[in-house]
């Protein structure tokens, strides 16, 4: 039997759907029973309403010891999708709770019930730092605990850090680190906050760099390394490296709105997150653009897929022409 982690966040539900489709028996984990509906409406979407009810819901919380041992009866194999993506500074101890201790407990039960093997869904955020003779990074590029990162991104570290503590002490599995992930269903995460601003009229534009990749090629790599003899790996997920700007433009023309026209220069993003950052502790509000938020928009980081196209001799999806797909459906 497959558990799935994070049954109803973007990564998740999609893998939910291939692995129904491909006959698994599938146990998935949630915290908040309403989310399950996102999940529902997403089989629906793709007009796989049937299959729904093949799944085994499990409430379970991965900071939760007592839940995760009654998830983990049972299960042969893990996908490990549920985390926390904040940039808020004041996330900071839910973040390590949820990705890093709560990583542990997943790579923990994986070890104390004889898991075959677990797939870790991390991110291009916990990839390392380019030194200054270097240009592309890499599975194999350092990480530099010199330099800033954000929060988010030490969280992902860590967790990857419990993946090979686990690996050391015997549990085979695989890590994938994907970049900002496109699809449909979710429109309070990832992409869909983009799609959501944008449909409102968003006039400024980045024109950082960074990796993008459509999430059917993330399921299906998942799958694929679960189910080969590949263990023990690290893989960067990118089907393309994109400036914002031109993610920016495909989202407008799939939705028949205005491009946004005003370039957003790194000194006015550098006075906006300052500004940002005032006006949150004067009215005790959240964030809408912190520093680590500002700079990764106007930078720019080129993140190399060789590895994965060689061992999987696998093609990525157009992520600008997917972006026109989902937009019209």
């Amino acid at each position: 039997m497959v558990l799935l982690t994070g049954g109803t966040g973007l990564v998740g539900a999609h893998l939910l759907i291939r692995l129904i489709e491909n006959g698994e028996k599938v146990r998935a984990t949630y915290r908040n029973r309403n989310a399950i509906e996102k999940t529902k409406a997403l089989f629906a979407y793709y007009q796989k309403e049937t299959l729904f009810d093949a799944i085994e819901w499990k409430e379970a919380d991965v900071t939760n010891i007592t839940q995760l041992e009654e998830a983990f009866i049972g299960i042969e194999y893990v996908y490990h999708c549920a985390g926390l993506i904040s940039f808020q500074p004041s996330d900071e101890g839910r973040l390590r709770k949820t990705n890093i201790e709560g990583t542990a407990n997943v790579v923990n039960f994986c070890l104390a019930n004889n898991v075959i093997k677990l797939c870790y869904i991390s991110s291009v955020a916990a990839l390392g730092d380019l030194a200054e003779h270097e240009t592309v990074v890499t599975e194999s590029t350092e990480w530099n605990p010199e330099k800033p990162h954000s929060d988010y991104a030490i969280s992902k570290y860590g967790a990857e850090m419990e993946i090979w503590r686990g690996q050391q002490e015997g549990l085979q599995s695989v890590i994938i680190n994907p970049g900002i992930i496109l699809g449909p269903g979710f429109d309070d995460q990832g992409s869909g906050l983009l799609y959501k601003r944008v449909a409102k009229g968003l006039s400024f534009y980045t024109t950082g760099v960074t990796a993008f990749i459509a999430v059917p090629d993330v399921v299906e790599i998942a799958i694929k390394l679960i189910n080969s003899s590949i263990v023990n790996e690290r893989y960067t997920l990118v089907a393309e490296n994109s400036s914002y700007q031109q993610i920016l433009n495909s989202m407008s023309d799939a939705l028949n709105v205005k491009r946004p026209s005003i370039h957003a220069k790194g000194w006015l993003l550098e006075i906006a997150w300052r500004l940002d950052k005032f006006a949150s502790f004067l009215f005790r509000s959240k964030r809408n653009l912190t520093k680590y938020m500002a700079r990764s928009s106007y930078n720019s980081r080129i993140f190399s897929n060789e590895k994965i196209k060689a061992d999987l001799k696998i093609s990525f999806i157009d992520v600008h022409q997917y972006i026109k797909k989902i937009a019209k459906v």
